[in-house]
């Protein structure tokens, strides 16, 4: 149940972004809602997973496989846009495909990102990459930064001139909130990428044991 949620969590992904590109005002509301609505299945399927006690180590490659393609398209899309550099991707992207490899090679190992099999080798990187917290912080930081990038590209609409979406989103403390999310998620994004690497680092060098 919970892959298919995922499953059916990229199907809606991606109709958002088409959505988006209509450059249609009440379209691009319409995917500004359906953004919340794909951020929070993430957590859905998890949820799941540990109600109905299948939880496993295929789905949770599934599960990170799903947040990648998510995460990594949207910076893509919104730097197309124009919203954002292509720095941001650039960064994203790159994090994501080191520390997939790196997790990939404790994968066959016998090794999960999380869980009770997680790779972490200490109580700060499993914190840091594992823990409830930080993931609920790196989640709340992208859902905000991904949805009020939506808004804001709503905002520069032809259409949206006079209305309230250019009132809450133009400027203000949404506005404010908005790049403090953006930049923040950005932040959080190496910040839980660099343990990844010290915890591989033995799947690296040859010497695990």
């Amino acid at each position: 149940m919970a892959n298919l949620i995922t499953l059916g969590r990229l199907v809606l992904f991606f109709v958002t972004l088409g959505l988006i590109y209509t450059r249609s005002l009440p379209l691009v509301l319409l995917a500004l809602v359906l953004t919340i609505v794909v951020i929070w299945s993430d957590a859905l399927d998890g949820w799941v997973a540990r109600r109905r006690g299948s939880v496993s180590d295929f789905g949770s490659v599934v599960d990170i496989a799903g947040d990648r393609v998510v995460e990594q398209c949207f910076w893509i899309v919104f730097a197309h846009l124009g919203l954002i550099g292509v720095w941001a991707p650039l960064l994203v992207v790159t994090r994501g495909i080191a520390v997939d490899t790196l997790r990939g090679l404790a994968f066959r190992e016998g090794r999960t990102a999380f869980g009770p099999k997680t790779m972490a080798r200490s109580p700060l990187t499993e914190w840091l990459t594992a823990s409830r917290f930080m993931r609920a912080l790196y989640g709340i930081a992208k859902a905000s930064a991904f949805v009020f990038l939506a808004a804001l590209f709503a905002t520069r609409l032809p259409a949206a001139e006079g209305t309230l979406v250019v009132t809450v989103f133009g400027g203000g403390p949404l506005w404010w909130y908005g790049w403090l999310s953006v930049y923040g998620s950005l932040v959080l994004t190496v910040v839980r990428g660099l343990p990844v690497i010290f915890d591989a680092w033995d799947y690296l060098a040859g010497n695990r044991g």
